[in-house]
């Protein structure tokens, strides 16, 4: 009799099962490398003098290490519900990474259907995900489009997020209710938000739309963030991009413009730019980039891109160069190399990985900057 009632226990939960469809995937990258740097800035906790050069172990030379959850459940009649977490680390030393947070990458819940997907949660930013889909280098994690505006892999708290696609059109939605609760204060970092009074500190929205048919993809995107480190309840950062590909054969073409406009900061870097070129009332900026893809055989390829900053008012306008080769030893793991210039003019400061990280001399010119790094990376 226990038998029948245990034989039937389980018959019910794997009916249950088996109508719910509910999965649960483990995902992840794993992504370190061996970088040589020159013209560094004064480190004193790792005995880095300015101007020398450094050779070290990081984390991330292509994409970022993380491990994640998916799950998917079938709700019935077209509807599911699903959530991601996803934590960031850094396997050179085993850290967690994303100021320490847990799931810092991403933590949403939501539901989906054929008319879009609606989460609630931390998110990808749309800026971050257009991105990923223009910027020659997709957003690496060491030499990119990032270097030059943080804003193409920022993420946001608090945030609702739609996402649909009809056809070839994709629309991307986001709006936050307090940007970025945690880390140190700055552009991405301590937004209060959802503070009784403060309706519009921290406060981020985003609309994108991007179109793919054929060879072609086009793509236009604006931003909005209320910044949350200032008692001015008016500060504002303002982005809008558009950008486009084209693949002919076994090649790839990318083109794009970013504008950025916000208030003065003084010395507080306004997206992550140098703050020595920023002195107007209305500091702002335009940035352009054009890139090739080439794939040389189906496990091997080869990417180029160069991005050039024009800082309005000034003549503060840095280059970045970068080149990648990428060799597939499988489907999961390839190796690569990666080489990046930075070129500096004035008082700008470009390094290869971003503002601030090159040497700068007593009159606030940085010095130009390489960078390499060879590297290998695994996905699961």
């Amino acid at each position: 009799m226990k038998m029948k009632l245990f034989a039937a226990a389980v018959a019910a939960l794997a009916a249950g099962g088996a109508y719910a469809q509910s999965s649960v995937t483990l995902y992840g990258v794993v992504d370190a490398g061996i970088e040589y740097q020159n013209n560094q800035p004064a480190v004193p906790s790792q005995g880095i003098s300015n101007g020398h050069s450094v050779t070290r172990l990081i984390s991330g030379g292509q994409s970022g290490s993380r491990w994640g959850l998916r799950g998917v459940e079938d709700l019935g009649g077209g509807l599911k519900g699903l959530f991601v977490l996803e934590s960031g680390f850094t396997v050179d030393d085993g850290k967690m990474g994303n100021d320490s947070r847990l799931f810092g990458r991403q933590a949403y819940v939501g539901v989906g259907s054929q008319y879009g997907q609606l989460t609630l949660g931390r998110h990808q930013t749309p800026f971050y995900d257009f991105g990923l889909q223009f910027d020659p280098m997709a957003i690496a994690s060491n030499y990119s489009i990032t270097a030059q505006d943080g804003a193409f892999s920022s993420r946001a708290d608090n945030s609702i997020k739609y996402i649909g696609t009809f056809g070839g059109l994709t629309a991307n939605a986001l709006y936050s209710f307090g940007s970025n609760t945690g880390g140190a204060a700055g552009v991405f970092q301590g937004n209060q938000g959802e503070v009784p009074g403060t309706w519009k500190i921290g406060r981020e929205y985003s609309l994108g739309l991007t179109y793919a048919g054929g060879p072609f993809s086009v793509g236009a995107i604006y931003d909005e963030t209320n910044l949350g480190f200032t008692a001015n309840p008016d500060a504002v950062v303002r982005r809008a991009s558009l950008a486009g590909t084209y693949a002919f054969g076994p090649a790839k073409a990318f083109a794009g413009y970013r504008w950025a406009k916000g208030v003065d900061l003084g010395t507080i870097p306004f997206l992550g730019l140098s703050a020595q070129a920023l002195t107007g009332a209305k500091a702002s900026s335009n940035l352009y980039w054009l890139g090739l893809g080439y794939q040389v055989t189906p496990a091997f390829s080869l990417t180029g891109a160069a991005y050039y900053q024009d800082f309005r008012g000034n003549k503060a306008d840095p280059w970045l160069f970068v080149a990648t080769a990428d060799y597939a030893l499988s489907k999961r793991t390839d190796a690569y190399l990666s080489l990046a210039y930075a070129h500096n003019k004035d008082n700008s400061n470009l390094g290869v990985s971003g503002f601030g990280k090159t040497n700068v001399d007593a009159t606030g010119h940085g010095d130009s900057q390489f960078g390499a790094t060879v590297g290998i990376r695994h996905k699961f």
